[in-house]
């Protein structure tokens, strides 16, 4: 009997916590493999590297690989993902590559679990996380060796008072049998049956205490404690899958099980659920220049503020940070009474004018913002994916509306996030293909009419869609991050053409180059390194190259920006404001931010000879202007009266078709010789 207890025991406990580990394993690897889709396919390391991190922080959690099809380490959760680029050779990366579904496999030290990601069918790579066995090994040891003692001591002590009862009692053996049978196996047995109740999973089985001074007790005791450690675990595990760790909300995996009950408790009845999907406004930045541990305390105190601001609005929201700065406020109502949807628009109102606020971090003021996407149950979708679809796309359409905004979803915006993908992944290798050229648009001196410079123009000639309008795909490489891939190639390439234009024009030392530089370039990684280094690569002069930067470039990060900016002035890289005369804070840009000069924005030019008002503002700008030392350039020049206008005005530069349309590298050659 000592040797059937001692080994059920030990086997029951073993597969018990074993079973249960890779079950929970399992669904928290599913639900994180989900989430990576999106950052996997738009090859996103920062977003790839914030989901890891919460995985990494679990203090089970031995190591964690994203990887590529081909076996390859993407992302190991690191800051600087040492392991980038290399083969996965360990004893589970055979079974783990080959894998159409979760894959669970083990060893004394590590329980491997693996789940392929996948796109529309296609496999983008997959999700590997290994928990250490090691804490769970020393508690089945400690408490084996509980149990060992314990049924050792009964057998020994309690064998030799029935011997000794026996021998000294011979009439009474009867009655001592039956006494032996309920005071010893009737415990053993029950203990037993308990721990087949919780090997089938069942952990609140209740152990009644006991209180016998015996050896019995110690063992009814012993696996008293025993219940209760695993009952705790089991507790300890669900919160670590169903908890952010970084917040202390509820996670991706939590708020899907709660979307599905409540879909399913929806179903028969008149009730209505209203999804908001909410991302932080511009939170890259954050990362980019304060550090990704600035960044997790941006997402605590973001977090913070929509869960007091939700639960002020009161209604039983469930709230969750589903990864990154990616947050979902699941509402729910009476369908019959019509007011779901204002409910919705107030509460994301509410939130969009309380996370404008800014946040202290460090002692910095850092202005974000929210953006929420808003989707209802039973209008808009019947199923969670579908909502949670819905919800994505709505969101994405309140980030073009400006930001910082809400929005309704509408049938209409499949149809428009389709085109805008479709757009993005044809953009994507543009530039392999030859599809994307550089134009050149001449400047001219107006005091001299001679040719001093040109701005070089991005052009988009689409296999299928015909030549892509400017305003159109840059702003998809701009809101995808494909600008910064691309940016950098226009540059260089536009430095090598000018380097070519005044060989052949006989003026190396006049001709200046214009370059526009996006808002995202400049807040992504060291611009002024890159700038500085395509310099060196490809002789260009500083002094006649000039970044035309936007005052949104500005906005949010001046102290920043002003130092970058200063840095390349210092180098003799010329600085101009672009649009200038279109923003309310045009002005204080000019005190601010080191530049040479600023571009009128040709709105004004147009209606100049028509309108007082934009000739007195583009007068004015002029005058500003050179009373700082700054040039002034003149866009959108299109009549002879309006040059001979601004000339009259004192502008120094000027572009626009009465002076050249934008034109191939061997026109401008043409131009200029």
């Amino acid at each position: 009997m000592q040797r059937e207890m001692l080994a059920h025991s030990r086997g029951s406990m073993h597969a018990l916590v074993h079973t249960r580990l890779a079950e929970q394993g399992r669904a928290t690897v599913e639900r994180v493999a989900e989430s990576l889709v999106n950052p996997l396919y738009y090859f996103d390391l920062e977003a790839i590297g914030q989901v890891l991190a919460t995985i990494r922080r679990q203090p089970d959690v031995s190591y964690v690989v994203v990887y590529t099809p081909t076996g390859d380490v993407l992302h190991d959760g690191s800051p600087d993902i040492m392991s980038f680029g290399q083969a996965m050779d360990d004893p589970f990366a055979a079974a783990a590559l080959d894998a159409r579904a979760a894959v669970v496999q083990s060893d004394d030290d590590v329980l491997d679990i693996a789940v392929p990601i996948t796109l529309g069918g296609e496999r983008l790579g997959g999700l590997r996380v290994g928990y250490s066995l090691r804490n769970v090994a020393a508690d089945e040891q400690a408490a084996n060796a509980i149990l060992s003692r314990s049924l050792e001591e009964i057998s020994e002590r309690h064998l030799q008072g029935v011997a000794l009862s026996l021998a000294a009692l011979v009439l009474l053996g009867v009655v001592l049998s039956l006494l032996a049978q309920r005071t010893l196996v009737r415990p053993i047995r029950q203990l037993a049956d308990h721990a087949r109740e919780i090997e089938a999973g069942n952990f609140n089985v209740d152990v009644a205490d006991s209180r016998r001074r015996d050896e019995i007790g110690d063992l009814v005791r012993a696996f008293r404690r025993m219940s209760e450690s695993i009952r705790r675990h089991d507790r300890d595990v669900r919160r670590m899958a169903y908890t952010d760790a970084l917040t202390g909300l509820a996670n991706r995996l939590a708020f899907r099980e709660v979307l599905d009950q409540r879909l399913i408790e929806s179903g028969g009845a008149a009730r209505a659920l209203a999804l908001l999907v909410a991302d932080i406004d511009d939170f890259k930045r954050v990362n980019d220049t304060l550090g990704h541990d600035a960044g997790d305390e941006v997402l605590v105190q973001f977090s913070e503020r929509i869960r007091e601001t939700v639960e002020r609005f009161g209604g039983g929201a469930t709230l969750s940070r589903f990864g990154g700065d990616e947050f979902v406020i699941l509402l729910e109502g009476d369908e019959r009474a019509g007011q779901l949807r204002e409910t919705a628009a107030l509460l994301a109102g509410v939130l969009v004018e309380e996370l404008a606020r800014p946040i202290v971090v460090r002692g910095r003021p850092v202005h974000l913002g929210i953006s929420l996407g808003i989707t209802l149950f039973p209008d808009d979708a019947g199923d969670a994916t579908a909502l949670m679809k819905n919800g994505d796309i709505a969101m994405y359409q309140a980030k073009v509306a400006g930001k910082n905004c809400y929005r309704f979803y509408s049938r209409a915006m499949d149809q428009a996030v389709e085109r805008r993908v479709r757009l993005e992944q044809d953009l994507r290798g543009a530039w392999d293909r030859g599809e994307l050229s550089l134009a050149y648009q001449p400047v001219f001196d107006m005091r001299a009419n001679r040719l001093v410079g040109a701005e070089v123009l991005l052009r988009w000639q689409h296999p299928g869609h015909g030549m892509v309008a400017p305003s159109v795909f840059i702003e998809v490489a701009e809101q995808s991050g494909l600008i910064e891939t691309i940016g950098p190639l226009v540059l260089r390439t536009a430095c090598r053409d000018a380097m070519r234009w005044r060989e052949e024009c006989g003026q190396r030392d006049g001709l200046f180059l214009a370059v526009n530089v996006s808002p995202r370039q400049l807040r992504g990684g060291d611009f002024a390194a890159e700038v500085e280094e395509i310099l060196a690569d490809t002789g260009h002069p500083a002094a006649l190259l000039h970044l035309e930067l936007t005052e949104t470039a500005v906005i949010g990060d001046e102290l920043r920006v002003s130092a970058l900016l200063g840095r390349l002035r210092g180098r003799g890289v010329k600085v101009w404001l672009d649009d200038f005369g279109t923003g309310f804070s045009g002005l204080s840009h000019l005190r601010r931010v080191p530049i040479d000069g600023v571009k009128i924005d040709r709105s004004f030019i147009a209606e100049a000879l028509r309108n007082p008002d934009d000739l007195a503002l583009t007068t004015a700008i002029i005058a500003m202007a050179h009373s700082l030392g700054m040039t002034v350039v003149a866009e959108g020049v299109e009549t002879e009266g309006q040059a001979d206008l601004l000339r009259e005005r004192g502008c120094d530069f000027a572009q626009g078709y009465w002076f050249g349309h934008p034109m191939p590298l061997e026109d401008l050659i043409a131009l200029c010789r």
